[in-house]
């Protein structure tokens, strides 16, 4: 099994890094002081780009493609933003809870909280995922279906 994850600046991670970049200037870096509890970006990043290749996955259910975010939701502290596109289509933001300190712990999800995108079945080819940290800083990755399709 081979995973095709490319980071991009051309086409449309530029566009994504550029729709990104207006909402950084909208924000503040946040404290980056490590506090053990996984709560800022110098905590997640290194956990995120170990595990990139599990950043999202696609599965086919009940006549749908189903777009998961899951893991990264599992991460959110330190995550501003997740953007997302199918298909080099036009970027959108992925709403998730912000973090609450005081109760937060790894891999627990808010109830209520989306975990998924519905889209017509084999519609999706190819997913972009942009993040923009709590540090102002961005990592971007595209998945091919193949790589991240969960059987």
């Amino acid at each position: 099994m081979t995973i095709s994850i490319q980071k991009t600046m051309c086409g449309l991670g530029a566009s994504l890094a550029l729709a990104t970049s207006l909402i950084a200037q909208e924000r503040q870096a946040e404290d980056q002081t490590p506090t053990g509890k996984f709560l800022t970006a110098v905590e997640v990043k290194p956990i995120l780009g170990a595990t990139q290749a599990n950043w999202i996955a696609v599965r086919e259910w009940e006549g749908q493609d189903l777009l998961y975010f899951t893991h990264l939701l599992s991460w959110r502290c330190g995550i501003y933003e997740i953007r997302y596109s199918i298909n080099e289509e036009a970027p959108q933001l992925w709403p998730f809870p912000e973090c609450d300190p005081d109760t937060y712990t790894v891999g627990v999800i808010p109830e209520g909280t989306a975990i998924y995108a519905e889209m017509p079945l084999r519609s999706v080819d190819t997913v972009t995922i942009e993040l923009l940290y709590d540090d102002l800083t961005t990592e971007s990755a595209r998945f091919a279906r193949e790589s991240v399709l969960i059987p």
